[in-house]
């Protein structure tokens, strides 16, 4: 059998064989990732590219539309998870450095690859801010094992990966704002013409950024503070039960930030910060925290395993759903932006961070911003809009976003995962354990 069928609704044969074809890219990819040290990544796309559009293993046509699903299911459980991994007290150690390259470092970038986008595909700057948009989150999926392949300094991959932890979901964000300007007829967009009726676009714009932000993050404590006690109160403790009510949890909560036209995908990672430093949010006897604790590290070890087969899931059918010639066309000024955005883009908006740290420091973390999942997971989305929308314009634009896109995150995960060790040796200094203790606050007793 072959995916080559086209059908609206596919049989229960064809999605098995889609799974079994998916899992099986990502048991490879996880092997020869392991048994050479590369990213994984770029490795899920390739495959996928050589079973979809090359080899005609599956069809892409399948592949695009469960892609359309797999992929809010997929950055759901993956932010979710990781923002069980947040220390608040590293995070509140480097705050001014997270919070500016959050802020305004995925704004600076999201502008500056907007004027790299529009001048090489010479496209309206609405169309390139987009694009910007889209791109302006750095992965996590890629960070995080890398670090700890590589053992880089604690304080700078807490700064890093906590970065592209928060600028995930509000990357989201800033293209629904995008999108809310490009297409206003967009439901994401009836928020922001409301506001706009009274203030007008641009301010509009603003507000409506802080509102999705800001209501989702107050959505996110809330749920996070009604689950410690449902968990706590319940005794929900144990596999299976505990699996099942953290995986409401991060969908309800997702439902809820979609509903208030907010960002769900904030509100899931919020939660899961407040799930995951329930220890520090919530006073309670040893007992309660002991018990807690262990009903949390059993969601998150099944979510975790939950979270990588998205991800296989998402970059694979990403890769089996291209176009070859979408690609091929826009190769070398797609290839332009690319570097435009890791070597001018990306430095120019992590320079505010000199005033926390040092210039080699401040060089590694402006060379360290790889993209993945979430602009992966975007990339087709203006596409999907044109057409939805039957909008000729848009669908060219779309299909050189998506172009782009991939061009972008294949470049800087390979580029940016294979110069780690490189840029760890020469621009950062090994700390003592007594210096790092100092710096975290600790003094030895006189």
């Amino acid at each position: 059998m072959t995916g080559a069928s086209n059908v609206l609704i596919p049989s229960v044969d064809i999605l098995a064989y889609v799974f079994f074809v998916v899992l099986s890219i990502g048991l490879v990819s996880l092997l020869i990732s392991k048994k050479f040290n590369i990213s994984y990544i770029p490795l899920f796309i390739f495959f996928g590219i050589l079973v979809g559009p090359l080899l005609g293993l599956l069809n892409r046509t399948l592949a695009h539309e469960l892609f359309s699903y797999i992929r809010v299911f997929g950055l759901v459980m993956i932010l979710f998870t990781e923002g069980h991994t947040l220390s608040w007290r590293m995070l509140k150690r480097n705050f001014g450095t997270i919070i500016t390259l959050d802020t305004l470092g995925l704004l600076i970038t999201a502008l500056i690859a907007a004027l790299f986008f529009s001048w090489v595909f010479d496209v309206p700057l609405v169309v390139g801010f987009l694009f910007g948009a889209i791109i302006g989150a750095t992965d996590p999926a890629t960070l995080i094992p890398l670090f700890r392949q590589y053992r880089v300094r604690e304080d700078i991959e807490t700064i890093i990966v906590t970065e592209s932890i928060f600028n995930d979901p509000l990357g989201i964000v800033l293209t629904s704002v995008a999108v809310a300007l490009l297409v206003p007829e967009a439901s994401s967009a009836k928020v922001l013409e409301g506001i706009a009726g009274y203030v007008g676009i641009y301010p509009a714009t603003v507000l409506f950024f802080f509102y999705q932000m800001f209501m989702s993050i107050a959505i996110g404590v809330v749920l996070g503070m009604v689950g410690y006690n449902i968990l706590k109160r319940a005794r929900v403790m144990n596999f299976p039960e505990v699996i099942i009510f953290s995986l409401a949890l991060a969908f309800g909560g997702f439902l809820l930030g979609e509903f208030a036209q907010a960002s769900g995908y904030l509100v899931a990672t919020v939660t899961g910060i407040v799930l995951g430093n329930h220890k520090v949010f919530f006073r309670d006897d040893p007992g309660t925290v002991k018990r807690i604790m262990r009903a949390v590290e059993r969601e998150v070890h099944f979510n975790e395993s939950l979270a990588t087969i998205f991800t296989i899931f998402i970059f694979t059918l990403l890769g089996a759903s291209l176009d070859p010639t979408i690609i091929t066309s826009h190769l070398l000024p797609g290839l332009a932006v690319a570097l435009g955005l890791m070597l001018i883009a990306r430095p120019l908006a992590t320079l505010p961070i000199l005033r926390w740290r040092s210039f080699k420091e401040y060089l590694f973390i402006a060379l360290e911003g790889p993209r993945g999942v979430v602009p992966a997971a975007l990339a087709s989305f203006p596409l999907t809009l044109g057409i939805t929308y039957n909008n000729p314009q848009l669908v060219q634009w779309g299909e050189i976003i998506l172009s782009a896109t991939i061009i972008t995150v294949l470049a800087s995960v390979i580029v940016e995962t294979l110069w780690v060790p490189f840029l760890r040796k020469r621009l950062l200094e090994v700390r003592s354990i007594e210096k790092e203790m100092r710096e975290a606050g600790y003094r030895p007793s006189s």
